[in-house]
């Protein structure tokens, strides 16, 4: 069963736009909840075809938007709405996880017979990689996690010394997306979030106290998140699991639209390693 852009209503909150994919047999899976990393959503790319995957070998599988990321209700796909872009931040994005998690533990989830909720794995692409690891750390709930392509330190990203005052004195800058030529605003209150909750967002301490099993996965050849990363992870939590994955890039070779039936060979190793790694 594919069940598609269910829309989770929070009091005083935007909504979260979600999706699962699972088999509906009423027997208990391993639920996976998919992260998103920095100007991405749920739809992108080849996100399907993994979900797909993952519904194959009897998991119960979610991919979602982060309430911020710049799609709406009516056009998840892309960034229809830059205003809500601009007033994201790592928080807002732990929040939003915490939501989908109390919504599809809660006693009254309509599919609560196909999930096995001591059986929880978070996969973070990327920046959500970051937000995967933080929530891990802080959430007894979680019993496995996997990162893609994870970033090891949302502060170095967050802003630079010399822009930093211009930023200020502005209110808000912009990043170029490559690939819709949309400028994306940066709010102030970007950088404000991360200084109030430094401590919290600190990824190495997090790693550092980490308590499930870890599976880090990185391309060696990512030019946008440096393998690097993965090994301060590794360096960080000696018991994780590094898997190097040879000529791929940040995406693991995939791209946006993705056309094709079948996942880049790249994906497809990250994809099989990371069933495996839950079952």
């Amino acid at each position: 069963m594919i069940l598609r852009n269910n829309v989770l209503n929070r009091d005083n909150k935007k909504p979260i736009l979600w999706d699962a994919f699972f088999n509906d047999n009423e027997t208990q899976k391993p639920i996976v909840i998919f992260c998103h990393g920095y100007k991405g959503f749920k739809d992108w790319g080849s996100w399907d075809l993994v979900a797909e995957h993952f519904l194959k070998n009897n998991s119960f599988f979610v991919k979602f938007n982060f309430s911020h990321n710049g799609g709406t209700i009516i056009k998840p796909i892309d960034f229809p709405d830059l205003e809500a872009f601009g007033e994201n931040n790592y928080t807002k994005e732990l929040d939003d996880l915490d939501s989908l998690l109390n919504h599809i533990l809660s006693n009254t989830f309509e599919y609560s017979k196909e999930i096995d909720t001591n059986n929880i794995t978070l996969i973070g692409h990327s920046r959500g990689g970051g937000i995967s690891i933080i929530k891990a750390s802080e959430d007894s709930r979680i019993t496995r996690l996997i990162t893609w392509a994870s970033v090891c330190d949302f502060g170095k990203r967050t802003a630079t010394i010399g822009d930093l005052e211009t930023w200020r004195k502005q209110g808000v800058k912009y990043v170029l997306n490559g690939r819709t030529k949309q400028k994306m605003p940066h709010n102030y209150q970007f950088y404000e979030d991360f200084i109030a909750n430094k401590e919290r967002l600190n990824i190495e301490n997090c790693e550092k106290k980490l308590t499930v099993p870890h599976l880090i996965i990185h391309g060696k050849d990512d030019p946008s998140v440096l393998y690097k990363e993965a090994e301060y992870l590794k360096l960080w939590n000696p018991k994780s699991k590094l898997l190097p994955i040879e000529n791929s890039d940040h995406v693991f070779n995939s791209k946006h639209p993705w056309k094709t039936k079948s996942l880049p060979e790249a994906l497809q190793e990250v994809v099989n390693s990371s069933i495996k790694f839950i079952m």
